[in-house]
């Protein structure tokens, strides 16, 4: 894939070329080079990983500043740790300890916090009931043929909580859920797109922790990224696209320093925002509306390590869920500490100095677990909803946002090929891989493996 002259630019030749090197980019592209396929990876930051990314601490732990946990449902992911002879242990969710629920009057530590009354646990099992009933309408293989699709688009979570008699409390408590996922309000989020996501990641009830986040990779989430990209042929690092042309013989990917790089497919493997900000042509405006019509939640990150779990010391696994700042938190490992801004609390967040950031941050995990929060080894920060890169943290589906995607989401028109964990309803790094890995076989069988190297266009 020697580079040729374009106007004064280089241009390289390759089979595939794929934009954006995390977890769902080098999964297809592993895919297709198995396949016998020429890659080429472009990806803007210099490094791999996009959402996943970790540093070692002094005494040998690797910190994850990413994504860090799946469930025993997420089989695409669990399947390519294995091929990478990677290994999995359990989550957070076997430690030791209770969790722990932040309001604003009060700490409760338990199952059930003090302010829910025998009346809000009988409504949250009216509750749990009315969603079994509504997943039960959704065909996971085929989410679009559901009867009451629009009408479940349409209604916010926390309508349709009321709608079913759900008490105010029992709100409170699904509110709180919400904010620790960093997934959207229950008052901005999509009844439908809620449901879908269960249904699709195979799970029954509401979001249960126990089976969507039981499990971590031992060596860390962001070495399976970091495992593919050793065995890729060619990646690019700090390498931005500026624009994609899709058509007739080929496509040709323009990077923002001008090199191009001619093949027969690409495809798209970042975020929807950043997305919108490439120029694409050449692909049917029903399917760029599509793309750019997804959005993102505004989440950011935040991380501290210590020399020990000293929550432990107070009968508390460090799991939490809360109406402040931090609206989760949870113990990556031993001694670390992970916790996610949700997008109601991102731009007070963001908005501030990083030591103010990180002073208040640790000052909320202080009120959960004690003074000994106040001390760490190390902290670190990620700004998800302003990184330019990411553009946000999982996809938000906002009341209505389904059927303003539409039933493209997800699909491909060849050549032009998307993947990445906002292209799976319910996301995270198993929708990364997921698609990563459709995609790829979906060019594969397209036949785009079979460029010829020497010719010119």
């Amino acid at each position: 894939m020697a580079p040729r002259a374009h106007g004064g630019a280089p241009v390289t030749r390759a089979d595939v070329v794929v934009v954006g090197a995390g977890l769902a980019g080098l999964a297809a592209a592993r895919d297709l080079e198995a396949g016998g396929a020429e890659v080429v990876v472009l990806e803007a930051r210099p490094r791999v990983g996009g959402r996943v990314e970790q540093e070692e601490l002094p005494d040998g732990r690797r910190v994850q500043l990413g994504g860090e946990v799946v469930g025993t449902a997420h089989t695409s992911y669990l399947g390519l740790v294995a091929e990478l002879g990677l290994t999995l242990v359990p989550s957070y969710v076997a430690e030791p300890g209770e969790i722990t629920r932040q309001v604003t009057e009060s700490i409760d530590v338990g199952d059930w916090p003090a302010w829910c009354t025998d009346a809000d646990r009988a409504s949250y099992d009216v509750v749990e009931a009315a969603l079994d009933k509504i997943c039960s309408s959704i065909d996971p293989d085929d989410p679009w043929t559901c009867p009451d699709l629009g009408r479940l688009d349409r209604l916010s979570v926390g309508d349709w909580l009321r709608e079913v008699g759900a008490t105010a409390n029992v709100l409170r408590l699904w509110e709180l859920v919400h904010l620790s996922l960093s997934d959207g309000s229950i008052e901005r989020q999509s009844l439908f797109a809620y449901a879908r996501k269960i249904v699709v990641g195979g799970t029954t009830g509401s979001y249960d922790v126990e089976q969507w986040e039981n499990l971590r990779v031992t060596e860390g989430s962001a070495t399976v990224a970091l495992t593919m990209a050793a065995a890729l042929r060619d990646v690019r690092l700090s390498t931005p696209v500026a624009r994609i042309r899709v058509g007739a013989p080929g496509c040709a990917v323009t990077t923002a320093t001008g090199e191009r790089v001619d093949a027969r497919a690409v495809v798209l493997a970042v975020p929807s925002g950043p997305a919108r900000d490439i120029e694409i042509e050449g692909v049917s405006e029903d399917r760029l509306t599509s793309l750019r019509r997804q959005r993102h939640a505004w989440a950011a990150k935040f991380v501290a390590a210590y020399d020990h779990p000293f929550w432990r010391d107070r009968g508390q696994n460090a799991l939490s869920e809360s109406e402040g700042v931090l609206g989760s938190t949870w113990p990556q490992q031993d001694g670390v500490l992970s916790a996610l801004v949700p997008p109601e609390r991102f731009a007070a967040f963001a908005s501030s100095d990083a030591d103010t950031r990180t002073r208040e941050a640790l000052a909320q995990v202080a009120e959960l677990y004690g003074p000994e929060a106040e001390a760490p080894l190390r902290t670190w920060t990620r700004l998800w909803g302003s990184d330019p890169w990411t553009q946000g943290y999982v996809t938000n589906w906002r009341p209505g946002d389904v059927e303003l995607v539409g039933p493209l989401h997800g699909t491909h028109e060849p050549p032009f090929y998307v993947c990445g964990s906002d292209q799976w309803v319910a996301g995270y790094m198993e929708g990364a891989v997921r698609t990563g890995r459709a995609a790829a076989a979906a060019a594969l069988a397209q036949g785009h493996d079979r460029l010829d190297h020497q010719g010119e266009r």
